[in-house]
């Protein structure tokens, strides 16, 4: 079995197109590039089809890296897995989460699963299937592939699938209806909930969390169906689906490990200590004796029915500001305040991510020496 170590470091970054934090720390010798699998980060866009700080941030990446590996721009963004998340409302900070991946030796003392990490790519799609069943099945595929990656088995320990996956553009919406095909909608905008929904039903399918018998019309309607792990986040920079599965593995001798759970709503702040205290951290870094907090990462969404625990919310309503901006800002204020730490990795828009109205929680840690 290959053993792979996994590292993880969080950078905070001056702007969408900031490399210098990265870059000082690859001159320092802390960072491999050449070891470096993915990317996730947090820009100070809207997060809507428009939020152009997701492509300037990974052209950025990607620019100043090409020289280090010797690639081009466009190999570099094939060799690495970059998910860009737009949208740092109140409290949240922007910032890039690198996670490295290089072969080693698992010491004889280690005896737990420590953090893995896999990557693995849908192949590109038509606009017609962005949320149907040919995403959900091509994206479950991907998902496998990406476990077996990870050097994982169970799916008891895949702890987060991150899923950077496209929308729909009024060019793309045409260019279906040029070939007599009409797309799931002509909203650019509610495309990027088609295509997360689908992604997120594409994980649970390969997780055993649902059966694989889910019809076209069953996403965005069918919300008793979900993944506990799922984190989707559309863009427009692709057509296919990038996969990273992020969990612990007997065969890593990553000194971090992972653990989530699902917050059942927006002020869920039981769920987010859980999260916390499985890889034994507690509220504001209180922690084990050597333990670290590294990130969290998070699904936020307005509750689809209109309330939060009998209560109504209004950002569904909201014409002013989208109700994922909201939410973000309020699931970011409350995981901000438990975790210490405003640096958190908080993405809107959670369809079949969790429960409606909740959503995913994972953290990752530092172990002792």
């Amino acid at each position: 079995m290959r053993t792979t170590s996994v590292g993880v470091i969080r950078i905070a970054t001056k702007g969408p197109g900031d490399v210098s934090g990265l870059m000082d720390l690859i001159g320092s010798g802390v960072i491999d590039p050449k070891s470096i699998l993915a990317v996730l980060g947090k820009t100070e866009g809207n997060g809507g089809v428009n939020d152009f700080t997701r492509e300037y941030a990974v052209a950025a990446l990607c620019t100043a890296l090409a020289p280090r590996l010797g690639l081009s721009p466009e190999e570099v963004e094939q060799r690495i897995a970059f998910v860009m998340s737009g949208g740092t409302e109140g409290v949240l900070s922007p910032h890039i989460t690198v996670f490295t991946r290089r072969e080693a030796e698992r010491p004889a003392s280690v005896s737990d699963k420590r953090l893995s990490i896999g990557m693995a790519h849908t192949r590109d799609f038509l606009p017609e299937e962005l949320g149907r069943s040919a995403q959900i099945a091509e994206t479950a595929k991907a998902v496998k592939a990406a476990m077996e990656d990870a050097g994982i088995a169970d799916p008891a320990d895949v702890h987060f699938v991150q899923i950077k996956c496209p929308l729909l553009t009024s060019d793309r919406v045409e260019a279906a209806g040029a070939r007599g095909n009409k797309t799931a909608t002509t909203s650019a905008y509610t495309s990027m909930a088609y295509s997360r929904g689908a992604s997120a039903l594409g994980v649970a399918v390969a997780l055993g969390e649902i059966t694989s018998d889910i019809r076209d019309e069953d996403v965005l309607r069918r919300y008793d169906l979900f993944s506990s792990v799922a984190s989707t986040s559309s863009g427009i920079e692709l057509m296919h689906n990038v996969v990273i599965v992020l969990g612990n593995s007997a065969s890593s001798a990553s000194e971090f490990e992972i653990g989530h759970t699902v917050m059942s709503d927006a002020i869920d702040a039981t769920a987010v200590m859980s999260a916390l205290e499985s890889v034994g951290l507690g509220i504001a870094s209180q922690a084990k004796a050597g333990r670290e907090f590294v990130n969290i990462f998070a699904k936020a969404e307005a509750s689809p029915n209109g309330s939060v625990r009998g209560f109504r919310h209004t950002m569904l309503e909201d014409t002013d500001i989208s109700s994922t901006r909201h939410a973000r800002a309020a699931v970011g204020g409350l995981i901000a305040g438990l975790a210490g730490t405003g640096a958190i990795y908080v993405s809107g828009g959670a369809e079949h991510q969790g429960p409606a109205g909740g959503g995913p929680v994972a953290v990752i840690a530092r172990l002792p020496d």
